[in-house]
């Protein structure tokens, strides 16, 4: 019986060189990086091939390990750790701190509650001065950015009521409760954006 194709996303495939270019300069002197919610794989085997430096730990919740696990088998670089489950509410994520952590596409998946527990979790896992990462659509002062991404936040909902394109202004004030400071906010393609967030170091 042949085995069941990796699992795929066109979405990865079209962003991860310009997700790369910004995590060259956001990760420089990085040296081990959590991913939440890897999902397909993807973008864990390439950046890690491209940032050879850098140890890369992928994670997603319990029930998407499996396809996750086969990606990594078949293509990952030996600077890419086994995933592990995380599930954002459970605490503490990991057993080691992190340098750096990544997470793409997955705010507007959540609900608020769960994006609350998003920051705190990365706070505890971040060591001071480390830096957070995170790719997807927000709105700006209440408003979306483009026609896309207000139709892509109706879609949502109809799937998941407590889904949906999140503030800048509400996550960004949730990472300062958290101890980060905004570093960057990089316009990227297809209508999103890459939010960049260092940890403070304590004292």
């Amino acid at each position: 019986m042949a085995a069941p194709p990796l699992p795929f996303a066109d979405a990865c495939e079209r962003n991860k060189d310009p997700i790369l270019e910004v995590l060259r300069e956001a990760f420089h002197g990085v040296r081990e990086v959590l991913e939440v919610g890897s999902g397909t794989g993807q973008h864990a085997v390439w950046f890690a091939r491209h940032l050879p430096g850098v140890t890369w730990q992928p994670s997603e919740p319990a029930a998407g390990l499996e396809p996750l696990s086969r990606r990594l088998q078949a293509e990952a670089p030996a600077n890419v750790r086994a995933p592990i489950a995380l599930d954002v509410i459970r605490r503490p994520w990991a057993e080691r701190k992190f340098q750096g952590l990544f997470s793409a596409n997955t705010l507007h998946i959540m609900s608020a509650v769960h994006v609350e527990h998003f920051f705190l979790g990365a706070s505890e896992v971040l060591v001071p001065g480390g830096v957070l990462c995170v790719y997807g659509p927000f709105r700006y002062g209440g408003q979306f950015t483009t026609p896309s991404n207000a139709q892509f936040d109706q879609w949502l909902k109809s799937g998941d009521p407590l889904s949906g394109v999140r503030d800048f202004e509400v996550v960004d004030a949730l990472s300062r409760a958290q101890g980060f400071a905004l570093v960057a906010d990089h316009a990227m393609p297809a209508n999103n954006q890459m939010l960049v967030w260092q940890r403070a170091v304590a004292g």
